[in-house]
């Protein structure tokens, strides 16, 4: 097998290759041959062609060794200029013992991470390639994750936005009605401030209201600041049971007048969840709120949210797994909306202001953690939103 057809061969497995430059044909073909039988090795004969390859194929290139001593630019210009451009590769030198203060000078300056004297020796250089190969593997991972967490920080920053757009609204529209109603009374020195009240008690419940939309918002914001410090410190999560996020809902969340007491739940069956409070309590809100919304919507005669923490199957055949279940009894979902529900933004509110983004950000962070999604529903008989998470075992 050569060495382009090793690399198509190998290409899915993102940076795996070995790229080995030296301007004499021989070395080339020589190190292609001993080294074949455990790397995939890509060869150059010099720093031009070995840019020009890297170019091309960077994405399956994880270790790059260079002979020192090549006309027109040496091995530690290439590995200097790699350095800038794909950090990601491990560098290493080979060179003669007279070129030794250059080499040393190189690692000093950080162009290369290891120096291979000539002749090479096969046993030091296989050890060499396979923990050149192994940083590389562990630098891509890294870099990966940290591409998966500033991608979860956006998508939750939107997400945030969102929902706090709606409580801050009906705040102004709160402080907008009570200076409307505001009435100045030039002969009172009391000071006291006077709003005219169109029903008993309206203008206490506008207020109240307020207080809790702003602190629902307020409790968003903190989530998103959680999640940004939990991002980069992923371990440091204490372990959070299923029954305080579901009391955190029934605490925190902002109902409207007295829909709080429509919200039931059935904690027997706790169980520790997987990440932090944050994102879940996110997505737990979002099903709540949905919920409510449906119920306010279409109101049967007792209107029902109920939160139930369980232990099954998402399926026939498939292994028990902890679940939460949110269920209401309002006018379920017609089942052309129910099949796309879960994988692309759809709404039944749009001419409120719906979205359809909220389920589909819970599934990508149930999917995050490992679990999933699984909305079931019959027109006229409510619908059920289960979160199954990953088994302990």
């Amino acid at each position: 097998m050569t060495s382009a057809e090793s690399g198509a061969t190998h290409g899915a497995l993102g940076a795996h290759a070995i790229l080995m430059v030296d301007d004499e044909p021989q070395a080339c073909k020589w190190f292609a041959r001993l080294y074949g039988d455990e790397f995939v090795v890509l060869t150059a004969g010099g720093v031009a062609e070995a840019l020009a390859l890297l170019a091309q194929r960077s994405h399956e290139i994880a270790v790059l060794l260079t002979d020192y001593a090549m006309p027109q630019r040496d091995g530690v210009a290439l590995l200097s200029e790699a350095r800038q451009l794909y950090p990601h590769i491990s560098r290493l030198l080979v060179s003669a013992y007279a070129d030794k203060d250059v080499a040393m000078s190189a690692v000093n300056r950080g162009h290369v991470e290891k120096i291979l004297e000539k002749p090479l020796d096969e046993a030091l250089t296989r050890q060499a390639l396979r923990e050149a190969l192994m940083s590389a593997q562990e630098r891509a991972r890294e870099r990966a994750l940290l591409e998966r967490r500033a991608a979860t920080l956006r998508e939750t920053l939107g997400f945030l936005a969102h929902e706090v757009t709606t409580p801050l609204a009906t705040v102004r529209g709160y402080l907008s009605a009570m200076r409307d109603r505001h009435r100045d009374n030039p002969e009172s020195d009391s000071g006291f401030a006077q709003i005219e009240q169109q029903h008993p008690g309206d203008v206490l419940q506008m207020i109240e209201a307020a207080q809790r939309r702003a602190e629902y918002a307020q409790s968003l914001v903190s989530t998103f600041v959680q999640t940004a410090r939990d991002a980069y410190h992923p371990d440091s999560a204490p372990s959070l049971r299923a029954s305080e996020l579901v009391q955190a809902v029934h605490d925190e969340y902002p109902f409207d007048h007295d829909e709080a007491r429509w919200l039931s739940s059935d904690l027997g069956a706790d169980f520790v969840l997987p990440g932090r409070r944050d994102l879940l309590y996110l997505v737990l809100c979002t099903l709540v709120k949905n919920a409510t919304l449906a119920l306010r919507a279409s109101p049967p005669e007792r209107p029902g949210v109920y939160i139930l923490l369980g232990q099954e199957a998402p399926a026939p055949g498939l292994a028990v797994q902890p679940v939460i279940h949110v269920r209401d009894n309002g006018p379920g979902i017609a089942p052309e909306v129910l099949s796309r529900l879960t994988f692309e933004p759809t709404t039944t509110r749009a001419d409120s202001g719906g979205s359809g983004m909220g389920l589909l950000f819970c599934r990508r962070v149930m999917t995050s953690l490992g679990g999933a999604v699984v909305v079931r529903s019959e027109v006229g008989n409510g619908a059920t939103v289960s979160l199954y998470f990953p088994s302990a075992q």
